[in-house]
C-alpha cells in the first residue's frame, strides 16, 4: 500500500469475511538498540475516545470486551515486531475508528529506525497486506494506520503521520485525559542511591490486601481469604494509600508513565515438622513413569488451567486468533480419519456470538520431537471439520523461516488451518508474567497460576524447554578445535540455529523473571533474509570459532553480548556503558567503581577510546583502589566503558549440570543479577514519560 490508501478488508479475504486480523507494526535497528511502544485508540463518531479507556497501550494492553490485545514483541528476521489482535466482531457498534500508533522516548525519532513497517494478517496468520514507510523523520509518536467502517464492513488505511510531541501528546489530540504530574507510581518507584541510609522496604501482602490486575477498567479482586494462601507469595499487591479509604473517588486518568511492580517478600513459617514433609500439590508429578504420561498429565494440566484462567487462556490464544469468549478445553478427543480414528493430544474451543473458534492440540514432552504425519493428519482433520487451528506444543523453540514439521495444505480447499506452535518455555513465560508481574483477577486464579508453573517446572513433568544442542554439536566442536570443517557444513548451520533457539529461550527466562520484554538483537537491514542470516553465521563459527548473540532488555540501555568460543571453551557476557557527555574522565572512573560496588571482583573493566584502539583493562579488583589506571596514558578521548564477565564453557549438548544450555543460561543470569542490575540500582531515576515526551 502506499500513504493514504485504503482498502476493504472484504477484498482480501476469499469471501468469507475477516473476523479478526493481526495487526503488526515493524523496524530494524542498524544499532540493535532502538525500540518503540505500541498504542491503540478507539475513536467514536466525533473523532475522540469515548473515555479514557478506550486508550490501550503499555499500561492497559487488553479491552475488557476482548475486541483489542496488545500481544507484545516479537523478534523477526529484519529486527522486531510489536503485534495487536482486532476482534472485529467484539468492537462496540459506537466505535468507527481504530488507530494504530507507535511512540519512542528520551528524545529519540523514528527516522532512526529502518525498515518501518505495517502488515495486516486474517485469523489463520496468513498476510493481507504491507505498508512500508520511508519518510518518518525525527518525529517521536507515529500513526502506522486506522481501521474504520464503512457501513457494515470494515477497511483499512495506510496514514503514515507523525507527531512531535510523543505519545502524551497523540492521545491528548484524541480526547484521553492524560495523568501530567509526576504521579504516586514514579514516586513509589523512587530508589535511593547507594549513600542512602534508610532504603524504604518493599511492600508485604496481608490478610487485607488483595491484589489487583493491570488496566484502569480492572475488576475488583477477590480477598485473599477465597482462595488458597499459597499465591499470595507471588502476586504483586501494590502499596495501599490513605487516598485508597475514601469513599468516593474519581477514576484515574492514564498515566504514560510506566508502571512498575514490586514484588511482595513475604517469608511464611511452614508447618511442616521438617524438610522431609513434602507439600500437597494440585497436579501431582512423582507417578509420572513414561513419556506418555507426560504428555497426557501436561496436556490436561495445562488445557484445565486455560480454561479456568480466562486471562490466561486468552493470552496464549490470542495471537493465534482466537476471538475473546467462553473457553472450553477438552483431552483425548476421538476423531474419524479413514480407517483408523485419530485421538489429538487435547482440543481448545471458544466461543463468542455464537461462533466457535476450534483449535487441535499435539503435545511432546522432553526431548521428543514432532511427528510430521501426526501434525499432518490433524491438520487434514481440522481442514474437514471447519476448525481453525492446530497447536503443537513441545519443548523445542520454533525459528522463523525454519518450521519444526512440514505440513502440506491441499490448495483446492476453501478452508484454511493455520498451523500454531508453542514451546513450554513460552508457557512458563507467560505463566510467570501474570503471576509475578502484571496480576490475576483473584486469588484462586493466582494459586492455580502458581501449581502450573510448580508443575512445568519440576524435574519430572518433561516441561523444561529447549534441552539439547543436538547430533551436530559434538562434531562440529571436534571439527573446530581439529580445524577440519568447510565452510558449507550442513552442521555448522544445524548448530547456528540450536544457537538461536538457546537464545530465544534465555529471553524468556530472564524476561519472565525481570517482568521485562527480553528480545534478541537483529541488526539487520532491510530485505534480510533468516536463512542467509544465519548462513552467514555458520560461515563465521567455521572461521572464528565462536557464537555470539545480543540481548536487548526492556528498559535496559545498551544490549547484553554473549560469545561462546568453542577454541577455547570460554563463555565471555558483557555489556558497554557509555561515557557521559559532561564531567571529567577521572571522576566517569570513580563513579563506575561505586556503582559496582556490589559486583564480582573478577568483573573485567575496559576502556573505550575514540578511533576503536584498545583502553587500559584490568579487572575491578585490581581497579578499586586505583581507578585512575582506568584512565587512557595518553589522554584519547573516552568513548565509554566495557564490563565482562568469564567463564567455562560446558561440554556436553544438553541442559545437564555439566551441559552447554545450563551454562549459557547460568552465565546470562549471572551477569545481569551482578552487573546491570548493579548499574539499575544506583543509576538516576529518568524523567517521567510525560515530561519528556514535553521536552520533544
Amino acid at each position: 500500500m502506499v500513504k493514504g490508501s485504503n482498502i476493504a478488508l472484504s477484498a482480501l479475504s476469499d469471501g468469507d469475511g475477516v473476523d479478526s486480523v493481526i495487526v503488526s507494526l515493524g523496524w530494524a535497528s542498524p544499532t540493535g538498540e532502538g525500540d518503540a511502544d505500541v498504542s491503540v485508540l478507539l475513536l467514536g463518531g466525533q473523532g475522540k475516545v469515548r473515555s479514557d479507556a478506550d486508550f490501550y497501550f503499555y499500561n492497559n494492553p487488553v479491552a475488557a470486551d476482548g475486541s483489542v490485545q496488545l500481544l507484545g514483541k516479537a523478534p523477526t528476521g529484519e529486527g522486531s515486531e510489536d503485534r495487536i489482535v482486532f476482534d472485529l466482531t467484539a468492537v462496540p457498534a459506537d466505535v468507527e475508528r481504530m488507530v494504530v500508533a507507535a511512540s519512542r522516548y528520551e528524545g529519540a525519532g523514528f527516522g532512526e529506525l529502518d525498515d518501518l513497517r505495517v502488515t495486516l494478517a486474517d485469523g489463520t496468520g496468513d498476510g493481507l497486506l504491507r505498508f512500508a514507510i520511508d519518510d518518518a523523520g525525527s518525529v517521536s509518536a507515529f500513526i502506522f494506520g486506522e481501521l474504520y467502517r464503512r457501513g457494515e464492513e470494515w477497511k483499512f488505511r495506510a496514514v503514515g503521520q507523525g507527531y512531535d510531541n510523543g505519545l502524551a501528546g497523540l492521545a491528548t489530540d484524541f480526547g484521553v485525559d492524560i495523568e501530567d504530574d509526576a504521579g504516586d507510581a514514579d514516586d513509589a518507584d523512587e530508589q535511593p542511591d547507594l549513600e542512602a541510609e534508610d532504603p524504604v522496604p518493599p511492600p508485604t501482602v496481608t490478610e487485607e490486601q488483595p491484589t489487583r490486575p493491570a488496566g484502569p477498567e480492572a475488576a475488583p479482586v477477590a480477598p485473599s481469604g477465597q482462595g488458597p494462601s499459597a499465591a499470595l507469595e507471588a502476586v504483586p499487591a501494590p502499596r495501599r494509600s490513605e487516598e485508597d479509604a475514601r469513599p468516593e473517588k474519581t477514576a484515574a486518568r492514564p498515566r504514560t508513565a510506566r508502571k512498575k511492580v514490586t514484588l511482595p517478600k513475604v517469608v511464611k513459617k511452614s508447618l511442616a515438622e521438617n524438610d522431609s514433609w513434602r507439600q500437597a500439590r494440585l497436579f501431582p508429578v512423582s507417578a509420572l513413569k513414561s513419556d506418555r504420561d507426560r504428555e497426557t498429565r501436561a496436556t490436561s494440566v495445562l488445557l484445565s488451567v486455560m480454561a479456568q484462567v480466562p486471562e490466561f487462556g486468552r493470552r496464549l490464544t490470542a495471537a493465534f486468533g482466537a476471538p475473546a469468549g467462553r473457553m472450553e478445553t477438552f483431552t483425548e478427543v476421538s476423531l474419524p480419519h479413514g480407517d483408523t480414528p485419530r485421538r489429538p493430544d487435547g482440543v481448545i474451543r471458544v466461543e463468542r456470538a455464537g461462533k466457535l473458534w476450534t483449535a487441535l492440540v499435539e503435545t511432546k514432552t522432553n526431548g521428543n520431537a514432532l511427528k510430521p504425519e501426526q501434525v499432518q493428519a490433524y491438520a487434514d482433520i481440522a481442514a474437514r471439520r471447519g476448525y481453525e487451528a492446530v497447536i503443537t506444543l513441545s519443548n523445542d523453540v520454533a525459528l522463523e523461516g525454519s518450521p519444526l514439521v512440514d505440513v502440506k495444505t491441499d490448495g483446492r480447499r476453501k478452508h484454511k488451518v493455520a498451523l500454531w506452535h508453542l514451546s513450554w518455555a513460552e508457557v512458563a513465560h507467560q505463566a510467570q508474567m501474570l503471576l509475578r508481574h502484571e496480576g490475576v483477577g483473584n486469588a484462586a486464579h493466582a494459586w492455580l497460576l502458581q501449581e502450573l508453573l510448580h508443575y512445568l517446572q519440576h524435574d519430572n513433568s518433561g516441561c523444561h524447554g529447549f534441552q539439547n544442542m543436538g547430533a551436530a554439536w559434538v562434531p562440529v566442536r571436534r571439527g573446530i578445535d581439529e580445524e577440519t570443517l568447510c565452510q558449507g557444513d550442513p552442521r555448522l548451520l544445524e548448530v547456528v540455529e540450536s544457537w538461536e533457539r538457546l537464545i530465544r529461550q534465555v529471553c524468556l527466562g530472564l524476561g519472565g523473571e525481570l517482568g521485562h520484554k527480553v528480545l534478541p538483537v537483529r541488526r539487520a537491514r532491510r530485505g534480510s533474509d533468516p536463512e542467509a542470516r544465519r548462513a552467514a553465521m555458520a560461515d563465521r563459527l567455521c572461521t572464528e570459532g565462536k557464537l555470539h548473540a545480543e540481548l536487548r532488555i526492556e528498559g535496559t540501555p545498551g544490549v547484553l553480548a554473549i560469545t561462546a568460543d568453542l577454541r577455547t571453551g570460554k563463555l565471555r557476557t558483557s555489556f558497554d556503558v557509555p561515557a557521559p557527555e559532561q564531567g571529567y574522565p577521572l571522576t566517569w572512573a570513580k563513579r563506575l567503581i561505586r556503582m559496582l560496588a556490589e559486583a564480582p571482583a573478577d568483573l573485567h573493566v575496559e576502556t573505550l577510546v575514540e578511533g576503536g584502539a584498545g583502553g587500559p583493562r584490568g579487572t575491578l579488583e585490581r581497579l578499586r583502589p586505583e581507578p585512575g589506571d582506568m584512565l587512557p596514558k595518553n589522554n584519547a578521548p573516552i568513548t565509554g566503558f566495557r564490563l565482562s564477565l568469564f567463564k567455562g564453557m560446558g561440554n556436553s549438548r544438553g541442559k545437564t549440570e555439566s551441559g552447554f544450555i545450563r551454562s549459557v543460561d547460568d552465565a546470562v543470569h549471572r551477569f545481569h543479577g551482578s552487573v546491570i542490575a548493579s548499574l539499575d540500582r544506583s543509576a538516576p531515576r529518568p524523567a517521567p514519560s510525560t515530561q519528556r515526551a514535553a521536552a520533544t
